[in-house]
């Protein structure tokens, strides 16, 4: 295929990672080599910084700053949550688009982000193509929530996951330090999918984790939690129980509705916006259980927790950016990179590509046969595929103490 000369630009959405920068770093550095490529930018704010024509010009950052990104947590040109409309009965923001890329001469583009992410990389893909507008369109994995299909495995998932195994030993000891009986309820990000939550497995394993884990894959009861509460409370004392936000009854009705309208808040998709839970289950096992309660929200503590990231992830963050480029440099379009784990006994994963409709707006969901029969603790499958995923130390670099992080000037296009 036609190997395109023009410029690059790479956009972040969607909530931010630990290792998301790393995604961005392997592309930018990758395209800043390429002789097909004549500017490099990052769009500032998502795909809102390409509508607003707000994109930075990387060519003129320092390639030590640059380097510094792979270690960096956030989204480092900021991201968004905006919702492109069905093109066919608003093509408003994609004729933007368009404009703006025939402008700075766009042609590739690199959107790095979740399930909605892909869903905007394919329909941009789409309106350009039947303009007749010739640019490469890659997307490149990102979510702590590991829910994208057609991959293994999401880049920002190990290290999450690695945070929420941390944290939940270290909550777990703190929580039996005093042998007076307490109910410590932690509620961990996942709205439909539980693979975060069910990261605390990996603490349990080690003797110092939840009792008790449930996940929005197995419907929730409340009094069923109050019973399984009441046993292991009778028995030990104290008890630790690990909870996705986004648990749901048999009618699949979140539980934190029970106690909050969470109707009335939104975002730009139409998902409810979580958080609270923790506290309520705590509350409502202290009205039938007498003994001290806490519930612990982790929030966005556990999607950046760039001290505690995972060297596999970030290397294979790193990778899907750098794969991202070199596939649409070779002349392919309208892909994901995504990752297959190979067989054997060592860990492997290598990228391929995936077709962006085939991600877009799917959901990949925690085996039902790897959690047990009551729906509330993981087996021995699940810990078999996240343990390669959390191995490695970050190599961040620390100054007096507390990390170097990147620090880009970001100049945009205008200034210059």
């Amino acid at each position: 295929m036609k190997k395109f000369k023009g410029a690059c630009v790479i956009g972040q959405s969607g909530g931010p990672t630990s290792v998301i920068n790393a995604s961005a770093q392997g592309c930018i550095e990758a395209a800043l080599k390429s002789d097909a490529v004549t500017k490099v930018y990052g769009a500032a704010y998502g795909i809102t910084g390409v509508l607003d024509d707000r994109l930075y010009d990387m060519t003129m950052e320092d390639p030590l700053q640059i380097s510094r990104m792979k270690h960096t947590p956030s989204a480092i040109f900021g991201s968004c949550r905006y919702k492109l409309a069905d093109p066919l009965t608003n093509a408003i923001d994609y004729q933007r688009i368009l404009d703006v890329f025939k402008k700075y001469d766009v042609r590739y583009f690199f959107y790095n982000g979740g399930n909605d992410s892909m869903d905007t990389c394919s329909k941009i893909s789409a309106f350009l193509a039947q303009n007749s507008y010739d640019c490469r369109v890659i997307g490149i994995p990102k979510t702590i929530d590991n829910d994208l299909a057609c991959t293994d495995h999401c880049p920002g998932y190990g290290s999450a996951a690695k945070y929420v195994a941390f944290t939940c030993m270290e909550v777990g000891l703190d929580a039996k330090v005093y042998g007076n009986g307490s109910v410590t309820v932690l509620e961990i990000m996942g709205r439909n999918a539980g693979w975060l939550t069910a990261a605390s497995a990996l603490a349990k394993s080690m003797g110092s984790g939840p009792d008790l884990i449930y996940l929005p894959e197995v419907p929730f009861d409340l009094a069923d939690f109050i019973s399984d509460v009441s046993r292991i409370h009778d028995k030990q004392r104290d008890v630790m129980v690990a909870v996705s936000e986004g648990i749901k009854d048999k009618n699949g009705t979140y539980i934190s509705s029970y106690f909050s309208d969470t109707s009335k808040d939104r975002d730009a998709f139409g998902h409810a916006r979580m958080g609270g839970l923790a506290g309520s289950l705590a509350n409502f096992a202290n009205a039938k259980i007498k003994a001290k309660v806490r519930g612990i929200e982790l929030s966005l503590l556990q999607r950046c927790a760039a001290h505690i990231a995972s060297k596999t992830d970030i290397d294979e963050a790193y990778l899907a950016g750098k794969t991202a480029f070199e596939t649409a440099e070779s002349g392919i379009s309208d892909k994901m990179v995504a990752f297959k784990r190979e067989e054997g006994a060592e860990y492997k994963c290598v990228p391929v590509l995936v077709d962006l409709v085939d991600v877009a707006n799917q959901e990949k969901k925690v085996p039902r046969e790897w959690i047990n029969v009551s729906g509330n603790g993981l087996l021995e499958p699940f810990l078999d595929y996240v343990r390669p995923l959390i191995q490695g130390e970050s190599e961040l670099e620390i100054v007096n103490g507390v990390p170097q992080f990147a620090q880009l000037k970001k100049i945009m296009t205008r200034e210059i």
